[in-house]
């Protein structure tokens, strides 16, 4: 075993140097701030091999102590005890209720005379050490996957503008295997994001136990190390798919150290080797992206001797849990509370649910397709998404009777049911919904004219409406009152003076 090292390599040669001066050994050590035993063997050492003050000038610390504290007799490095394949315990070490320990044990059935088990663990340490940072780290397959936005971005150029859009470049590591994921986007938003998850279990073909995120927006509301609160879309997809989220603690890199290396290889593969392609859509820039992350997956790593694709296929790949029957949908949660119309508003568009719930704080779902309104956790209404065209959005089962009565008028339908009376009725309707700035202004005048005309033959509700179009009469407080009056064989315009009830008549002046 080599000798024990209690200086290091600055107070050797600070050591020779005072020992050449003529110093004493007592004076070294209070200057080392070491023993007076300890300096003394470091003389004798030095003496022991030749070491004299000045040292040669291209002698490198690592030298100087493999000199100094090499077992007599043997070469550099040289091991006594049979060595295990490190590279092979590294990769064994990575599978679920694997250790050291175990590992050591199964050491030691093939090799009894093999090293202990705190040398094992030391040798696989100092292995581990000239591993490179994304494979140094201890992760257990199927466990975690790392992800981030690399600060570097992809540019798309418009076809027909020649205008350059920046991409966002999502970034996915696979703790165990180091396998890697990435994508173009156009953005860090809700939707993106979320969308980026759902094509990386499909690209992985199952789910890991844990997402290890960074503190985004769209992923994380509120930042904390105690009690993280998650955006509520993203929380809802995070279920779906049976899988937690762990976010990175604020200002803490080494959290997600993985998926840090993971993004600077990434930008070596994908945007150093793309650097001088142009494209001209995210479908063009992904397709390129896709080759790349295939040479880099493929890419035999020189330390373990395999790739991250054969890590994957056979170490991570059989740990992940399945696939949902569907990919999960992406839907945008807002609180909002419901109006003295029984609607909620959602971007500019409104939508009704039962008027029962006024004045009530909802919960909105939102897809491309459909708004769902949540009360206490059961649904209360559902509409197809509106774009544009009407803005409100009414179920005539979410109003009351009366409004629901009301929101069956139409123009159409009142024209349709003075038809049903005869043509004279029809026109009569036609005239008062004409003589509106609105047609809707209209509709109780209408209403209580075809009342009026409920109770009495088709012919005398005719007359009625011929009378009135002739002298306009135009609202139901002007037809109302030729209801009583009897009907005449003259003319309709004299019928009418005679008639109407305005008019005194001639007998009132004699």
């Amino acid at each position: 075993m080599p000798a024990k090292r209690e200086l290091t390599m600055r107070q050797i040669r600070q050591m020779l140097r005072l020992a050449h001066d003529g110093v004493s050994i007592r004076a070294i050590g209070q200057t080392l701030g070491a023993a007076r035993s300890t300096i003394q063997g470091g003389l004798q050492r030095s003496k022991a091999i030749g070491l004299t003050w000045p040292l040669p000038a291209d002698l490198t610390d690592a030298a100087l102590e493999e000199r100094l504290y090499a077992r007599a007799g043997q070469p550099p490095g040289f091991r006594r005890r049979p060595e295990p394949d490190w590279a092979a315990l590294a990769f064994e070490l990575k599978r679920p209720g694997v250790n050291l320990m175990v590992l050591w044990e199964e050491y030691r059935e093939v090799h009894p005379d093999g090293y202990g088990y705190s040398r094992f663990c030391d040798l696989f340490r100092e292995f581990e050490r000239r591993l490179s940072p994304t494979m140094r780290q201890h992760h257990v397959a199927g466990n975690k996957v790392f992800v981030d936005y690399s600060g570097k971005k992809l540019g798309i150029v418009n076809r027909d503008t020649g205008e350059v859009r920046d991409a966002e470049l999502f970034v996915a590591v696979l703790g165990a295997s180091s396998y890697t994921f990435a994508e173009a986007c156009w953005s860090q938003a809700l939707p993106d994001w979320i969308g980026n998850h759902v094509r990386l279990f499909r690209f992985f073909g199952g789910v890991p136990r844990l997402v290890v995120c960074d503190n985004l927006k769209s992923g994380v509301n509120k930042a904390s190390f105690y009690d993280p609160e998650l955006n509520r879309s993203y929380g809802v997809m995070a279920s779906h798919y049976g899988v937690g989220v762990l976010p990175a603690r604020p200002y803490k890199a080494r959290d997600k150290a993985k998926v840090e290396a993971g993004v600077r290889l990434a930008q070596t593969y994908i945007l150093g080797r793309l650097r001088k392609l142009t494209f001209f859509s995210l479908t063009e820039a992904n397709a390129a992206i896709v080759e790349a992350l295939e040479r880099l997956n493929t890419h035999v790593m020189r330390r373990l001797g395999v790739s991250r694709k054969h890590l994957f296929d056979t170490l991570e790949r059989q740990t992940l849990a399945p696939l949902p029957a569907e990919d999960f949908q992406f839907a945008e949660w807002r609180l909002a509370r419901v109006s003295i119309d029984y609607h909620v508003e959602f971007d500019g568009f409104f939508y009704s649910v039962p008027h029962g719930l006024i004045r009530k704080q909802v919960d909105i779902r939102a897809t491309a397709r459909t708004i769902e309104i949540f009360y206490l956790g059961q649904r209360v209404g559902a509409h197809q998404r509106r774009y544009g065209g009407q803005r409100h959005g009414t179920d005539p089962d979410h109003m009351p009777s009366s409004h629901r009565r009301y929101a069956d008028w139409t123009p159409d339908r009142f024209r349709r049911w003075g038809r049903s009376i005869g043509p004279q009725t029809e026109g009569l309707i036609i005239a008062i919904l004409a003589n509106k700035p609105h047609p809707e202004q209209g509709f109780r005048s209408c209403l209580g004219v075809l009342r009026l005309f409920k109770d009495i033959n088709p012919d005398r509700a005719e007359a009625i409406s011929g009378r009135a179009i002739a002298i306009g009469a135009l609202s139901y407080k002007a037809i109302a009152p030729l209801l009583h009056s009897k009907p005449t064989s003259k003319s309709s315009a004299e019928e009418a003076v005679i008639v109407h009830a305005n008019l005194r008549g001639p007998g009132y002046f004699h």
